[in-house]
């Protein structure tokens, strides 16, 4: 064998049980085996890369709901995590969101951004690492005006010990983690 091509195409040959006819030029077996394995190989690459760097723009249970299910207006106005009612449902930024009353579905449906939790809802402490986490409900902050999740209440200590802190880092890291969607709102 003069090539490691060589050694490729009779690897390949033998592997996948096709002829291998030096003396024909063209469109062989062999040759049409390998570019299907190199556009297959490429495909597989292409959509592992899409995958692993899409995020999609808000953290969504599977049955697609955000904040898994809790009215986002009740941390505002009554201070607590309160679950919400699936006949007070809206769908805003591609997620399904309930809310404990049809007065607090009209108030996000004014005004979505004011009461829609930041980075998507997925844990802000994970955002400003640079990642993202799910979400307990019960861990919670409003800080200037905006609600804050994270992934449990332990973590939610850790951000506590510097919040303006991990909100900058979390500001710079969003829009990256976000991708494609990057204009959308945080």
């Amino acid at each position: 064998m003069s090539s490691l091509q060589d050694f490729f195409d009779v690897s390949l040959a033998l592997l996948c049980n096709v002829r291998v006819n030096p003396a024909k030029e063209g469109l062989t077996e062999l040759n049409l085996m390998r570019r299907f394995l190199l556009a297959l190989g490429l495909s597989l690459l292409l959509a592992m890369a899409a995958c692993s760097s899409s995020v999609t723009p808000v953290n969504v249970t599977r049955d697609g709901l955000a904040i898994k299910g809790y009215d986002t207006v009740a941390y505002f106005s009554e201070g607590r995590p309160v679950k919400g009612k699936k006949e007070f449902q809206y769908e805003w930024n591609g997620a399904r969101w309930r809310f404990a009353s049809a007065e607090h579905r009209d108030l996000f449906k004014s005004n979505p951004t004011r009461y829609a939790p930041q980075y998507g809802g997925y844990c802000a402490y994970a955002v400003s690492q640079g990642k993202t986490a799910d979400i307990d409900p019960y861990a919670w902050n409003i800080v200037n005006g905006k609600l804050y999740l994270n992934l449990n209440r332990d973590v939610q200590k850790l951000w506590s010990k510097d919040i303006p802190g991990y909100i900058r880092k979390a500001d710079r890291n969003w829009p990256r983690i976000l991708g494609d969607n990057a204009g959308r709102r945080h």
